[in-house]
């Protein structure tokens, strides 16, 4: 964790009015900022920006925080990521003990990212200058706009071109340590890229961090990426999603494609709302990076048999990450075509009525899984549900679970609590949540009571404020958070109108890791007034054992035929306890 000492400090030295102008346009309005908010569509601005509290909230949908929580949102960063983004923005260094062990600001990839850049102006100097790699794309259908705003270059043809750009390319490290340059057995270097129409991929703050190149013509690998380096994991990266991130949110989904020219024909035909994983199958990060950016993810594949069989990996990876409100689809496209050959012939009304008939997750799902056996014999209905078991187990959206559930009993001609036997719901996230709570909660019971009341307010009338030591921060914070609740009408608050209360407090900053790390959110009210309930009790006995502990150590010196009765049960009941557990 960061500690919470750098990002108050941050904070206060940050202007919020200036971060925000960074990715949209403000306009002065009395005292405070106003523009259209960017997470959601609007033609009246009520998205407002406070430079006295530091703070920005819409009143439309509700978006609200500081600095540190618009860039999260607006560029789809975790907490980690944006902070160490404004933090250099600010001239200050994150703590090195402290940031992400894969993410260390240090001078090594400082100067992979300097010779990225250098080398992706160099491809496209190289692009102007080459006929060929000019009429390609032209034959393509692309125009100047979209190949410059997509950074699109070419690698000339010739073993050492890169050499033109850097005087040390013999010996210099970085540029095999970014996968520019091959080192052979032999001792010669040579460059990776030759003779390719040059892609460059853009990390999650817009810098370069690795290339996919398409040769000319024909060729094997016809497209050939970066290796992986300390800038560029490849199942980690999309292309083309710094691009897109505007137009998904105005489009309220992203479109999934397999190839960088599917991009990029695409977005030349005005859907710019696609990305690409890069020669990868989809992956659990890809699911959960593009799930931050919206509500609906559309995976488009070719109709052949390599298209399906990704299809269903982009489906299994998506099982366990998909939430109630959330949406997964398929679209496939007629054999023989991919998304750029079919929106170059048909254009883009036509390619967008395919996609608004995507197969819905578990619809496609279904399909497949009656298609593998015969539906027909009870041996095959036998073996759909054998098959269909480990992929709904898997599943943590409970509405979607239950209707997933009751579609195989309708299928098998089962009833609800026939399929129930045999096909459960998802049972191993919840223990996994309660062990990790109960690992932290000697250390943290005044966090998780936080976290329960700020999901369900109305718990709050089950705690009584004098068992909580507000000399710790967290049950400082409780406190203040219980005056809040109590004064208002529980069931009318949402996390969303306690973050807004406390914005300009002290326990601001607290009460925001609280809400980002909300880890029984998927759980139902009465879940959560169990645990709430099992937790207070923790609470209750944690205070009591104080007490004893207290009075035990003033009845020390205290001869025994002057122990009250109250000091003799207490002192009986340690003994139990003692018994009970003689490690103690």
């Amino acid at each position: 964790m960061i500690p919470q000492a750098f990002v108050q400090e941050l904070l206060n030295r940050l202007d919020i009015v200036e971060v925000v102008e960074r990715y949209l346009p403000l306009k002065r309005a009395g005292a405070n900022y106003v523009a259209c908010c960017p997470f959601h569509n609007e033609k009246t601005p009520s998205f407002s920006v406070s430079p006295t509290k530091q703070f920005y909230h819409c009143f439309g949908c509700g978006a609200h925080g500081t600095a540190i929580g618009f860039v999260m949102e607006h560029q789809g960063l975790g907490f980690v990521e944006a902070v160490e983004d404004l933090a250099r923005s600010a001239g200050m260094t994150v703590p090195e003990e402290e940031a992400h062990a894969g993410r260390k600001a240090d001078a090594g990839l400082d100067g992979l990212a300097d010779v990225m850049q250098c080398a992706t102006r160099y491809y496209r100097d190289e692009l102007k200058r080459s006929e060929s790699a000019i009429a390609y794309l032209k034959s393509r259908g692309l125009s100047g706009e979209i190949a410059a705003r997509f950074g699109i270059g070419y690698a000339p043809d010739g073993w050492q071109n890169l050499s033109a750009v850097f005087s040390d390319y013999p010996t210099a490290p970085a540029l095999a340590k970014a996968g520019l340059v091959i080192d052979s057995e032999g001792g010669r270097r040579y460059d990776r890229f030759r003779d390719r129409i040059m892609f460059p991929i853009l990390g999650n703050r817009g810098a370069v961090i690795g290339f996919g190149g398409r040769v000319l013509g024909e060729g094997e690998p016809k497209y050939l990426n970066s290796p992986e380096t300390p800038l560029f994991e490849k199942g980690r990266e999309i292309y083309g999603l710094f691009q897109a991130r505007q137009a998904i949110r105005a489009a309220k989904k992203v479109l999934v494609v397999e190839g960088y020219m599917d991009v990029v024909a695409l977005a030349q035909h005005g859907i710019d709302y696609a990305v690409a994983t890069l020669g990868t199958a989809t992956t659990p990060y890809h699911i959960q990076l593009l799930l931050r950016q919206t509500d609906d993810i559309v995976f488009c594949f070719d109709g052949d048999n390599a298209g399906r069989k990704a299809a269903w990996r982009a489906l299994e990876n998506s099982l366990e990450w998909i939430t109630d409100g959330k949406g997964v689809g398929f679209l496939f496209l007629p054999q023989g075509e991919d998304p750029d050959s079919y929106v170059r012939q048909n254009g883009r009304e036509d390619f967008e009525r395919l996609l608004s008939e995507a197969q819905p997750l578990s619809q496609f799902l279904m399909r497949e899984l009656t298609g593998r056996v015969d539906m027909h014999s009870e041996e095959g209905r036998a073996r759909f549900l054998q098959l269909a078991k480990p992929l709904v187990e898997k599943v943590s959206a409970k509405a979607l679970s239950l209707m997933l559930r009751k579609r195989i009993g309708e299928l098998a001609g089962l009833s609800p609590e026939e399929v129930g036997s045999l096909v459960g719901a998802r049972q191993a996230a919840k223990p996994a949540v309660r062990r990790a709570v109960d690992k932290r909660m000697p250390q943290s019971v005044g966090r998780l009571l936080l976290q329960l009341v700020m999901l369900q307010p109305a718990l709050a009338a089950g705690l009584d404020r004098a068992l909580l030591d507000t000399r710790q921060a967290d049950m400082q914070a409780l406190a203040e958070l219980l005056d809040f609740v109590q004064a208002n009408t529980p069931g009318d608050l949402k996390a969303a109108h306690i973050l807004h209360h406390f914005e300009s407090s002290p326990l601001q900053t607290l009460l925001l890791d609280a809400a980002r790390n909300l880890e029984w959110e998927q759980f139902s009210d009465e879940e959560r007034e169990q645990e709430f309930a099992a937790v207070v009790d923790k609470l209750r006995e944690q205070v009591r054992n104080r007490e004893s502990r207290t009075i035990l150590a003033e009845m020390q010196g205290k001869d025994f035929k002057l122990w009250t009765p109250e000091e003799k049960r207490l002192y009986l009941e340690q003994s139990r306890r003692d018994t009970v557990s003689p490690e103690k």
